[in-house]
């Protein structure tokens, strides 16, 4: 009698300690899960309310400079919810296909203040383009992308 209660608890402890140790990990799993969660979340957020357009004139002789510097000068607006930043180590232009590195473009808000929704941000590439061609150049902010093409006479 008293032996089967003995081993019956010790059955029961033994039990208890399995149903806390596979409690305890799933606990740590599903928390790890729903921090993931949150952080795509937030980085899914932000590229949703990130937009942007291009506004220069394609047709305009202001956005290639042929007779002197040999520069592109792209008007970017701020199409989305978010406040972009305005720092050229973190946004991607392509010429041509060419990945162009932040040292050979400056990015300027044209108010002075910082990229908002509704601002306009002047990119100035350092780039010399071949005339009597059409060229494109790609804007990528955030994963936010918008594509310009013009004709260069």
């Amino acid at each position: 009698m008293a032996g089967d209660s003995v081993s019956t608890l010790i059955l029961f402890i033994a039990a208890m300690l399995v149903a806390a140790g596979v409690a305890g990990t799933l606990v740590t799993n599903v928390n790890d899960l729903s921090n993931s969660v949150d952080s795509q979340s937030g980085d899914m957020t932000d590229k949703i309310d990130t937009d942007i357009e291009i506004i220069s004139d394609p047709g305009s002789r202001a956005v290639y400079n042929s007779s002197g510097a040999e520069n592109i000068t792209l008007l970017v607006k701020n199409t989305g919810r978010k406040t972009l930043t305005a720092d050229s180590t973190v946004l991607d232009v392509l010429v041509n296909g060419s990945y162009v590195s932040s040292d050979e473009f400056t990015v300027a808000v044209t108010d002075g203040g910082p990229w908002r929704d509704g601002t306009v941000a002047e990119f100035e590439i350092s780039r010399s383009l071949a005339t009597g061609e059409e060229h494109r150049v790609s804007v990528t902010v955030n994963g936010a992308e918008e594509v310009f093409e013009f004709y260069v006479p």
